[in-house]
């Protein structure tokens, strides 16, 4: 009996905690994509999240050092992407942020569709560019105009 009690506690911890490392609710605060290469850790959001169609779109960009955390500043970027089936492409050089080792890159996608996004990063021009795996966004239809 015991033994049956501690397991109902134990898978009910896991699953709780498995929960809480879940996905965001739609409508929360901006998603926070996490992404690595072999140097590099960054963490991007955008605003507005989830992007709608023929509205700017302005990416947040922190990168880190991937063994030292510490952030990355001068770096030169460029994120990039288009839809599944190739009717609009998007991309945008990174610029520095107010924050130490932040960078923005501004888009407009032209169309509702699922987009396959990436960036390359190097912390300076001596330096290889390092690719960030595609990554796929969600692209809503643009919004009704409010005049």
């Amino acid at each position: 009996m015991r033994h049956a009690l501690a397991a109902r506690v134990a898978v009910a911890i896991g699953l709780g905690s498995l929960a809480a490392c879940g996905p965001k609710s739609a409508g929360t605060a901006a998603t926070d994509y996490r992404a690595f290469t072999e140097h590099y850790a960054f963490n991007i959001t955008s605003e507005p999240s989830p992007p709608y169609a023929r509205e700017k779109t302005v990416f947040k960009i922190r990168v880190r050092d991937k063994n030292t955390s510490q952030p990355i500043e001068g770096g030169e970027g460029i994120l990039y992407g288009n839809t599944e089936d190739g009717s609009g492409k998007v991309w945008d050089s990174f610029t520095s942020g107010p924050a130490p080792g932040t960078y923005t890159a501004t888009v407009q996608f032209v169309v509702a569709n699922n987009w396959g996004l990436a960036l390359q990063f190097r912390k300076d021009s001596t330096q290889t560019l390092e690719k960030v795996d595609t990554w796929y966004q969600q692209v809503h239809p643009e919004r009704a105009a409010t005049h």
